[in-house]
Formats: structure tokens, C-alpha cells, sequence
């Protein structure tokens, strides 16, 4: 499914700047062509200032469907078009890059991945997932690490993908559970707290590379 004229287009800067790459704009789509969306200039949706874009600035977006399901796609700005106003055009993603999910039902897997969490300024370790998904993860850690229930995390994850590549991915997470397990270490599952859109993205994308493997086996 791809964007249609007059719907808002969420979107997040791929920036090496972590602060910027958290910043949220929103902006109404103009027109879709064959090969490009068409947008009005952003607007930062907390500040309502508008956001200058260059040509190359890579973008991580989605738009909301029928039922509320969310359709997430990569693009980037390719030209300008001086209308009565001025407007963005971006690539056009193929159908097949746009992921689609709904937030209430993301898609959970099994996967053992490394995942690197800090509980604050003493406390740091390096542990394996047990599963990840869209909206959270749980993760094996030593059971005599504290982690109490409702404690905020920050992590990161390594998500290898079919293409070769290895993502590093950031998030902050809330526990909401942790539980001992027979081999004296303990089970925590998070939700995410804090996590840019296309950093859940690759997350979801790998979910359901993962999810194709077990179903080819």
C-alpha cells in the first residue's frame, strides 16, 4: 500500500545527530507520481517550526492505514518544486520496502542476539535476547544482576540481517517483568520506552526475516 494525497506523513531524520534523529515532523502529502511523494515542508509537531531539507537528506517515515496499521518505509529527498508553495519531493519506496504492522499485534520471534544494557553509571553488561519483537524484547542476564520491575534501561542490540548487514540498534526500555529461570539466571522482559521509528523498523524488518527462516525449515 503505498501514501495517498492530503495523508500525513510521519517522519524521523536518519542523522548521526542522536538528538535530531529523536525530533518528530509531520507534513501532508501533496501528490505521489510514479517515482516520488510529494510533501509540504515539515513541521517539528512539539516546537511547530518548520524544517529545511537538502537534497540526499535520508528519512525514515510512515503513515497510517485502514484499521490503524502503520506503514513504515526508508526514502530520501530527491528535488524541489516551487509551487505556491514550496515542495518536497522524495523517492518513491517500492512496495515491497514499505513494512506494514500494527502496533498492538507486533510480530515477537525467538532470537539469541547480543544485547549490551546499562542500568546506570555502575552497573553495564552484555547478555542474550530469549525473544524481539516491534514493541519489546526479553533478554538472559545473570541472576545477580538488580533489576526491579518498572526500572528504565537504556540498550542497544545487534540485529544481523539477510543482506549481510549487522545493525546496531538503541532503544530505552521499561521492565515489566523479570523471572528466575532452572539455570539460576534470571528472564526480563522490557517494553520500549524510548525508540526512534526506524530503529523499530529494522527491528521489525528482522523479525520477519527471521520469522521466514522458520517457516522454510
Amino acid at each position: 500500500m503505498l501514501p495517498k494525497v492530503n495523508q500525513i506523513l510521519h517522519m524521523q531524520m536518519n542523522s548521526i545527530d542522536e538528538e535530531e534523529s529523536k525530533i518528530e515532523y509531520k507534513s501532508r502529502i501533496a501528490d505521489v507520481t510514479e517515482s516520488a511523494i510529494i510533501i509540504e515542508i515539515p513541521l517539528n509537531e512539539k516546537t511547530g517550526r518548520l524544517k529545511k531539507l537538502y537534497q540526499g537528506d535520508e528519512i525514515s517515515a510512515h503513515f497510517l492505514g485502514q484499521g490503524g496499521v502503520k506503514h513504515y518505509f526508508t526514502t530520501e529527498v530527491v528535488a524541489f518544486t516551487e509551487d505556491v508553495i514550496r515542495l518536497i519531493e522524495l523517492r518513491l519506496p517500492e512496495l515491497s520496502a514499505i513494512t506494514q504492522i500494527q502496533r498492538r499485534n507486533f510480530l515477537r520471534v525467538l532470537a539469541e542476539l547480543e544485547i549490551a544494557v546499562k542500568l546506570n553509571d555502575q552497573i553495564q553488561f552484555i547478555g542474550l535476547t530469549d525473544d524481539v519483537g516491534g514493541g519489546g524484547i526479553s533478554f538472559i542476564c545473570d541472576g545477580h544482576i538488580p533489576i526491579g520491575l518498572n526500572a528504565i534501561i537504556s540498550c542497544w542490540v545487534l540485529a544481523p540481517f539477510k543482506n549481510g548487514t549487522i545493525e546496531h540498534i538503541p532503544f530505552t526500555g521499561e521492565v515489566v517483568r523479570v523471572k528466575g529461570t532452572e539455570t539460576g539466571k534470571q528472564l526480563v522482559m522490557i517494553r520500549f520506552a524510548e525508540i526512534a521509528d526506524r530503529e523499530r523498523q529494522k527491528l521489525i524488518r528482522f523479525c520477519f526475516e527471521r520469522q521466514m527462516d522458520f517457516r522454510k525449515r
